[in-house]
Parts: structure tokens; sequence; C-alpha cells
């Protein structure tokens, strides 16, 4: 299986992020190389702090961005909801949010890894 196929059985719509970039298919590699750098950069642990999580808000919200101009639907949804439980004061959903979302991020950046290294 090659990268596209595998990030479609993860769930991630590379025909409408290739889409995007109006086909340019070496584009949207380089750039699903460019998302891998920036989940490391906005890295985002479950045990942040629940009183102050204006930083997680920013982070998750970038993650969000990022994840929706390339279809990673699976990463985008998810943050989508972190984003408007920390907006509504609700870090504990939050978490339980990152939870689940985080091995789907895992498994599609170390996807995205094996085939761009």
């Amino acid at each position: 299986m090659d990268l596209f196929d595998e990030l479609t059985h993860l769930g991630v719509d590379v025909s409408g992020g290739v889409s995007r970039l109006g086909g340019n298919k070496a584009l949207y590699k380089r750039l699903l190389g460019s998302f891998v750098k920036s989940i490391k950069e906005y890295d985002i642990q479950i045990d942040f702090d629940e009183n102050d999580y204006d930083e997680i808000i920013k982070k998750a919200h970038a993650i969000k961005g990022i994840a929706g101009n390339l279809s990673i639907t699976p990463l985008y949804d998810g943050y989508a909801q972190i984003v408007s439980f920390l907006r509504n004061a609700e870090p504990r959903n939050a978490k339980e949010v990152l939870k689940k979302i985080l091995p789907v991020q895992n498994e599609i950046t170390a996807c995205i890894e094996k085939h761009l290294n």
C-alpha cells in the first residue's frame, strides 16, 4: 500500500486534500511532512493543567487548522471538539477527546513518516 492508500484507510480525505491543492500530489506530500513537524511542535499532553489551558487552546486550534487544510478529517474533527470544549471551560471533556485522538494522530504521523523517510 502506498502513502495515499494507507492514509485513506486511516480516515484521511486524501482526494479532498489533493484537490484543495489543484491536484498537486507532490505538494500534498510535502505538506504532509510539514504537518508531522507541526504535530511535534504543537505537542499536547493529556495531563495539561485544567486551570490554565490558554496555550493548549492555541496549539489545538493550530493543529485543527492544519489538519483541516490537508483534509486529515479524524484529527480536524477531534481538535475542533477539543477547542470547543476548552473555550467552554470544559477541560475534562477536552482531555477525553484528546485521549481518543492521540492514538489516531500517532498512527497517521507514523504512516507519513514511514513513507516520507
